[in-house]
């Protein structure tokens, strides 16, 4: 049993939190791997949640080999997704947002494969002709692929707003460093500051 179902036992179908990751799997001609999910059969990016004593690559590499049979050679992180728009209600009527870190994989090894139990097709589409029946959530992750310049993408922020919201993630309020306890703070571990951009 993972986090998330012995969650479920204490709260049921209530919205619960959820650290995830997602895998933008791109071929040669950057066509996009997506899945067919056998629970409401939308198209989507592979992933799923992250589990204790678990990093988020670890997470990722896990998740794709599970639903894709690929396993990851390297992965770059694309952007992180939480807010409003991230809220996301299963067919069973288990409610999540999700706070979810996307990463680009160029290079994996072996052939595509659904699952058969959480994916029932997989298959790469070109960017300009994505199917209409997508997982919400996925949409902007997506979206933010296509312009992607090469700078880590902190989701669904004003500009103005952008500073003040890392402060208030990532870093104490005396002295505006990063917290070490934070429960935010392994994103910082992996990207560097510089790195964030605005997504509006």
């Amino acid at each position: 049993m993972n986090y998330l179902q012995e969650m479920r036992k204490l709260v049921g179908t209530r919205r619960v939190f959820v650290p995830g990751v997602r895998a933008v799997i791109a071929n040669e001609i950057a066509a996009v791997l997506l899945q067919r999910r056998t629970d409401n059969s939308l198209w989507g990016l592979p992933g799923g949640s992250v589990e204790f004593d678990e990093t988020p690559l670890e997470a990722l590499k896990r998740e794709v080999k599970e639903e894709t049979s690929l396993a990851v050679i390297e992965a770059k992180p694309m952007g992180l997704y939480c807010g409003p728009r991230q809220k996301f209600s299963y067919p069973n009527g288990d409610k999540v947002q999700c706070f979810a870190i996307a990463f680009i994989v160029r290079e994996w090894d072996g052939i595509p494969r659904a699952d058969g139990k959480e994916g029932s097709a997989l298959r790469f589409f070109p960017l300009s002709d994505l199917p209409a029946a997508l997982v919400p959530v996925h949409k902007q992750t997506l979206e933010d692929y296509r312009r992607y310049n090469g700078k880590f993408i902190l989701n669904g922020l004003r500009k103005q707003e952008h500073l003040s919201a890392f402060r208030s993630l990532f870093c104490e309020k005396k002295t505006g460093r990063p917290e070490r306890h934070n429960f935010f703070s392994f994103i910082l571990r992996m990207i560097p500051i510089q790195a964030f951009r605005y997504a509006c």
